[in-house]
């Protein structure tokens, strides 16, 4: 079997494709086992992985876990709220302590860009990024990128709008990295005010009316707006924000073909997408859900093997 080309999964910049063909193939075999009846395999049964949420995460921290507790590893959950980071402690300082437990893999999400990165230079352990700041979040585009697979039976040559708040996104860029990787268009979406200043410079072509990005795209990849991450107003109102921005079942029903919506959640119903379109035929959120752990298994299951 081959093998990653990296020791830690930081972001997709970072990847070859060659690594995404092979992560697609690992998660293609653990979705096989997830359908069997036990769904666990003995693949990690010696090695320990702490979960560090930095951040609040419900999703991401859930799949990690339930990724984790499928291939037989002992797992850690560290929640920073509840520990000594709160008394001050530094970042190395709270991983080293656990690592001290002999860990063999930590799990980061964390609110400053390149967290990882910085964490990958000074442990020993193999690091995944769970999401640092507005920077990437690379087993989300991975998923995305897989779902895309396996709707429409590929990636390359596809048409993908990425649609919302792109500059607080680390989904947006990591989906940018990984689309692109895979031989996709990109187009980004959104307001002036949420589109950052060097997004053309990533080889992505700008679309401000939505109509016209819907009507290019494939596959419609809808985001949040991230009020967590605004420190100033960044268009009039939220209704205002939905009248441009938002997909609903009318519009969708209005273009000249079927095009395959996604999102990386947490929904916000009624604000960037409708109910009607979250939960119809087109939508293949649930199908991310379930891909989500299968990849999260694949990424783990690869890392591992370079352990030992």
């Amino acid at each position: 079997m081959s093998d990653l080309s990296v020791k830690h999964l930081l972001g997709i910049k970072y990847l070859q494709k060659s690594d995404l063909d092979l992560i697609f193939e690992t998660a293609d075999h653990f979705k096989e086992v997830l359908s069997r009846s036990i769904k666990k395999v003995p693949s990690l049964r010696d090695i320990t992985i702490a979960n560090i949420f930095f951040e609040n995460s419900t999703r991401t921290r859930l799949s990690f876990e339930l990724a984790e507790k499928r291939l037989s590893a002992d797992v850690i959950n560290f929640s920073a709220g509840q520990s000594s980071v709160r008394k001050g402690e530094t970042l190395i300082d709270t991983v080293n302590n656990i690592l001290s437990m002999k860990v063999d893999m930590v799990v980061l999400r964390h609110p400053n860009a390149g967290a990882g990165i910085f964490l990958s230079n000074h442990v020993s352990a193999s690091i995944v990024n769970a999401g640092d700041g507005a920077h990437e979040h690379p087993t989300q585009a991975l998923l995305d990128a897989y779902s895309i697979r396996e709707r429409l039976g590929g990636v390359g040559g596809r048409k993908v709008v990425i649609v919302g708040d792109i500059l607080h996104s680390r989904v947006a860029l990591s989906n940018i990295f990984a689309l692109q990787m895979l031989g996709a268009e990109v187009k980004v979406c959104g307001p002036k005010t949420l589109m950052p200043k060097y997004v053309e410079s990533l080889g992505v072509q700008v679309e401000y009316n939505l109509r016209k990005a819907l009507e290019w795209c494939d596959v419609a990849n809808m985001l949040r707006i991230q009020n967590e991450r605004m420190d100033m107003s960044y268009f009039p109102t939220l209704r205002e924000y939905t009248k441009q921005y938002g997909i609903d079942r009318v519009l969708l029903d209005s273009l000249d073909k079927e095009i395959v919506i996604m999102h990386p959640g947490p929904i916000n119903r009624g604000v960037e997408i409708t109910s009607d379109v979250a939960d119809s035929d087109q939508s293949i959120i649930l199908n991310q859900v379930e891909n989500g752990v299968a990849i999260r298994m694949a990424v783990i299951y690869l890392l591992a093997s370079k352990i030992k």
